[in-house]
């Protein structure tokens, strides 16, 4: 049948990426407690694609997403790649895998279990220069302002916040590490399921701990400059105010952003 994809474009312009976005397939994950776990991942495709093409054929990414079926990893996900530059003739291959992470977390003092989900993204690249390895996490927190603690007399106001890390990694690390991190910097973790009791334990140790968007994210950036398989990293904290008509945010990058990934 004819191959109109590879005539010669109108316009010969290179195209950075082109490709597929959201398709949907069951993705199993790493976990630290259970081993795996199942979750459902919305996943892009793409590989550049050079002037004397005019278009990319589509139907080859699906065919590599269809025919992989792993653990998501390092070495799966360059598997994965390698099958796209092969099928699609393309020097460069792109997929991000975006999902709900679960944790089953056990309320602070009753103990009673509730899942919590955390949004994720995991990217990878190849080419000819090698493969990288992007993790991007969203981790819900609560904060206390500390200058609303100081200056009145009774109460402070108090919100939840986000902590948006973008992580570029050396070596494999757990989901539950860079979860820790965050949760641990502000005034309160947040939980699915709350008695009366672990309401009064959360207020009362985030009014303890009470903590600006600069707090936070100083405190997330310090732990991950000293965390041993990250390479580079970019976090930023988004405080979604209670008594403000404005959202407050702060943000930290470091680290050499083209690390490649052992």
């Amino acid at each position: 049948m004819e191959d109109v994809q590879s005539y010669a474009p109108a316009v010969p312009l290179s195209i950075d990426r082109v490709g597929v976005r959201e398709l949907r397939l069951p993705l199993l994950v790493r976990d630290r407690a259970r081993g795996s776990q199942q979750t459902v991942a919305s996943v892009d495709l793409g590989v550049d694609l050079p002037s004397a093409f005019k278009g990319a054929h589509m139907s080859r990414f699906v065919e590599a997403l269809e025919g992989w079926n792993e653990e998501i990893s390092y070495q799966s996900v360059r598997r994965l790649l390698e099958n796209v530059k092969e099928r699609l003739g393309a020097r460069r291959a792109w997929a991000r895998f975006s999902f709900p992470y679960f944790i089953r977390k056990a309320a602070p003092a009753s103990g009673s279990p509730g899942t919590v989900a955390y949004e994720c993204r995991l990217t990878g690249e190849l080419d000819e220069k090698g493969q990288s390895f992007l993790l991007d996490l969203d981790v819900p927190v609560m904060t206390v302002c500390p200058c609303s603690k100081a200056i009145s007399s009774e109460g402070a106001h108090s919100q939840r916040a986000v902590v948006r890390m973008s992580v570029r990694m050396s070596g494999f690390s757990w989901l539950e590490e860079f979860i820790d991190m965050a949760e641990e910097a502000g005034s309160s973790a947040v939980y699915t399921l709350l008695k009366r009791e672990d309401e009064k334990f959360v207020t009362e140790r985030a009014f303890a701990h009470p903590a600006f968007v600069e707090d936070v994210v100083r405190n997330v950036a310090q732990r991950l400059s000293r965390h041993e398989h990250v390479a580079w990293f970019s976090v930023e904290v988004e405080s979604l105010e209670s008594i403000h008509n404005h959202n407050a945010f702060a943000r930290i990058e470091r680290g050499l952003p083209q690390a490649e990934p052992s």
